[in-house]
């Protein structure tokens, strides 16, 4: 009886020791994955602002193809369409299929985990409606009167890995003092955690900072990647383009 005595003990020891250390490990490895799906939403976020600003220089800024363009290229970071499990014979059906539950430029909830927001914002920061020459614009391509085509776009990537999703949430809205985390640590449940913004850390704009919280208040765990890109109108702009500098 004596004898077994320091192996229950060692055994029970084992088992809260891996109690405390799991969630950690689990975090490390859905972490990884999550982040490094986080790096290709952003390099195929440059990608889409590209294929964005292209479509609305060869179309006279017209934003239906401006979104069009943006989403086709975000496409594979949310959703595995060639994936064999998927409706479509050839892969150009598999990606038009794809693209059509999502053409009006929101996420697909049945599809995409549960999110229904915008899938991008595009934001032409030039030229305006003022900067047209009538209704369209018919000397873009005399000398001397180079009209560029400036877009900004925010790619709301949504986070889909169970736990890892939650966590960096709450990581980066304490990181930019949206909402501070003082409950139990989810890396290291016997302790509190202390997430709160750190000295420097820089503000979302308003209009991006309300969404933010508003997503992630359904549930809806996103990260807001912004990027730029610009380019020379290779079409006469259209004054009723750029009625709004936002494309609805």
């Amino acid at each position: 009886m004596n004898a077994r005595q320091p192996r229950e003990r060692q055994s029970g020891q084992a088992m809260v020791e891996t109690a405390l250390t799991l969630p950690l490990m689990v975090f490390l490895i859905l972490g990884t994955l999550q982040l490094f799906l986080m790096f290709q939403g952003r390099v195929l976020a440059q990608y889409a602002a590209f294929r964005a600003t292209r479509a609305g220089s060869v179309n006279h800024g017209d934003c239906e193809r401006m979104k069009h363009a943006a989403v086709l290229a975000l496409l594979p970071s949310f959703d595995s369409f060639l994936s064999p499990s998927k409706p479509g014979g050839s892969r150009a059906q598999k990606l038009a299929l794809a693209f059509a539950a999502r053409k009006d430029n929101k996420f697909n909830p049945a599809k995409d985990s549960g999110h229904d927001g915008h899938i991008v914002w595009l934001m032409r920061e030039s030229p305006r409606a003022a900067d047209v020459d009538g209704d369209q614009d018919r000397s873009f391509d005399q000398p001397g009167n180079l009209m560029r085509l400036e877009v900004r776009l925010i790619y709301w990537f949504p986070m889909r890995v169970p736990f890892a999703n939650w966590v960096i949430s709450r990581m980066f809205l304490a990181h930019l003092g949206l909402r501070d985390y003082t409950a139990a640590n989810p890396l290291m449940p016997t302790d509190k955690d202390r997430w709160t913004r750190e000295p420097g850390s820089g503000d979302l704009r308003a209009d991006v900072r309300s969404e933010l919280l508003s997503r992630i208040g359904k549930r809806q765990y996103t990260l807001p990647i912004e990027t730029s890109f610009t380019m020379r109108m290779m079409t006469p702009a259209i004054r009723a383009h750029f009625s709004s500098p936002m494309c609805r």
